[in-house]
């Protein structure tokens, strides 16, 4: 639950780049104690990365117009399916993000 909420904390407090972060540290801190843990970080910190990714291509490309519209977007979107997943978590209900890519196993 953490790990979800963490990541959506860090979205919105570190303009979409910096969810990634508390997933991570939840992933390293009890990933090998517990198998459901590792297995809701591992989801969270997924999906994160990819959306500090996208981020990242939105401050990139701020200087063009279309940069000002995708860091708003993918900042929210981060945000958003972090708590519903946080949400899920709390009532132990699988959840598996929508628009992420497997990247860590």
């Amino acid at each position: 639950m953490i790990a979800h909420f963490g990541g959506a904390l860090g979205a919105l407090v570190g303009g979409g780049l910096s969810g990634w972060i508390v997933p991570l540290i939840a992933m390293l801190a009890k990933g090998n104690q517990s198998p459901a843990v590792r297995a809701e970080a591992v989801k969270a910190l997924n999906f994160q990365i990819v959306w500090s990714v996208v981020t990242l291509i939105g401050w990139a490309t701020a200087c063009a117009v279309i940069g000002f519209v995708i860091i708003p977007i993918a900042a929210l979107i981060a945000i958003i399916f972090g708590v519903i997943a946080g949400v899920k978590a709390s009532n132990n209900e699988p959840y598996n993000y929508p628009l992420s890519i497997n990247l860590i196993k």
